[in-house]
């Protein structure tokens, strides 16, 4: 196996495919991408906030620059007073969101079968 074969074998610890799945499943991205999709219409920071009210200002701040480096989330500044800044999806992101939609979609469906699993394999059910 030559370097080009394992640099796209997932197994491979540099593969970039890893680093992609890593960088978009953390705690905050996932949600982050599907309230912007939901919204139809660019979201201001206080607004992504309130959708998901459980994230704090410095992770969602941090999460927000993760995906705007990584062309997923434009960032617009108007020069207003106070200064108005607004998130959306890019392009890149609106063909991942099908799959991220599938995936909770996925999720909500076997969701209890996971839950009932996970209660017998805790009880000893091994």
């Amino acid at each position: 196996m030559d370097i080009k074969d394992k640099i796209i074998d997932v197994y491979f610890p540099d593969c970039p495919i890893r680093n992609i799945v890593a960088r978009i499943s953390d705690r905050w991205s996932i949600l982050i991408l599907l309230t912007l999709e939901t919204a139809k219409a660019p979201m201001r920071f206080k607004e992504i906030e309130k959708a998901i009210p459980d994230i704090s200002q410095k992770m969602l701040t941090r999460t927000l620059r993760n995906l705007e480096a990584d062309g997923l989330v434009n960032r617009y500044v108007y020069a207003e007073v106070p200064p108005r800044v607004e998130y959306e999806l890019t392009a890149r992101a609106k063909t991942l969101t099908p799959l991220l939609n599938d995936l909770v979609e996925w999720a909500a469906s076997n969701l209890s079968d996971i839950i009932n699993d996970r209660k017998r394999y805790g009880n000893g059910a091994r």
